[in-house]
């Protein structure tokens, strides 16, 4: 299915097959393509890239199309894989998964300041949600570590090593 170019995010870069590789979904799945293209917020005389995720109902393209500003999928993807290494590396010292009385798991440090990762404590039922997270990503540990191998090489080949 093409994504539409007649809207106000203009792609430039379209993954139009993603309904087949949308992880657990692919093949049963509304999100039918990724785009990086012009932000359909842009003002004249200032462009932003954008990244969208197109989803399509089977009738037509649903207004729940998400579209990000390309930094915020990068803190995205710093998210994830801070979370992944917590899981791995350190909840598992902590009967409860992480440490009530520092639920900090990390700050990294972008642009002056940091982005503060932490243990959700406001979370009525974290104690209970917790463990469901962790094995919700144990189980896709295959899925996960095939996207998170692809992004280490192409990180690689831009010449990010850390």
């Amino acid at each position: 299915m093409e994504i539409p170019t007649n809207l106000k995010h203009k792609p430039v870069i379209t993954v139009e097959n993603y309904s087949q590789i949308d992880g657990r979904n692919a093949y049963d799945t509304d999100a039918q393509g990724l785009s990086l293209g012009l932000a359909q917020w842009n003002e004249r005389g200032r462009v932003d890239i954008s990244a969208k995720v197109w989803r399509h109902t089977g009738g037509k393209w649903s207004r729940q199309s998400e579209e990000l500003p390309l930094h915020r999928v990068l803190d995205l993807a710093i998210l994830a894989c801070r979370t992944q290494l917590y899981m791995q590396e350190t909840a598992y010292r902590f009967p409860r998964g992480y440490d009530p009385e520092h639920p900090c798991i990390d700050r990294v440090g972008l642009q002056g300041d940091a982005m503060t990762v932490e243990v959700c404590t406001g979370n009525d039922h974290i104690d209970e949600d917790l463990p469901l997270f962790r094995d919700a990503l144990a189980r896709d540990g295959e899925l996960l570590g095939e996207r998170m191998t692809q992004l280490a090489r192409i990180l690689g080949e831009l010449g990010y090593r850390g």
